[in-house]
Order: C-alpha cells, then sequence, then structure tokens
C-alpha cells in the first residue's frame, strides 16, 4: 500500500503527538504529504503533514 493510499479524503485524523482532529483533504505528491484541514475556534486551518505522524482519530459516537 502506497503512503497516497493509506487515508482516503474525509477521514478524521490527528497528530501522534496530539492536538486537534483534522480532516484528510488530499496527498500532496509534490510535498509527498497529505493536505489537512481543522478549525481553531472558527477559523479554517490547514497543513501538510507527513503519513510517518498522522493517525486515525478514535471517534466518539454522538450521545455518549
Amino acid at each position: 500500500m502506497t503512503e497516497a493510499s493509506q487515508f482516503a479524503v474525509g477521514t478524521i485524523v490527528k497528530l501522534k503527538s496530539g492536538g486537534p482532529d483534522m480532516t484528510v483533504r488530499g496527498w500532496s505528491e509534490l510535498n509527498k504529504a497529505y493536505t489537512c484541514q481543522w478549525f481553531a475556534g472558527k477559523k479554517l486551518e490547514q497543513g501538510h503533514f507527513p503519513l510517518s505522524s498522522l493517525e486515525v482519530a478514535q471517534q466518539v459516537p454522538k450521545g455518549e
């Protein structure tokens, strides 16, 4: 499996070191990294992160 196919667009991920949940926006072949976006308050942020720094975020079902 290639790095680009590890996370599908829309997957909720987080940095292994912590931080906010982020949504995968796509794979950047140029940067060899995933483009992710997240909200910091009301501001939409985005950044590029290598596969080795990301993991799938644990989602808590609504209502629990």
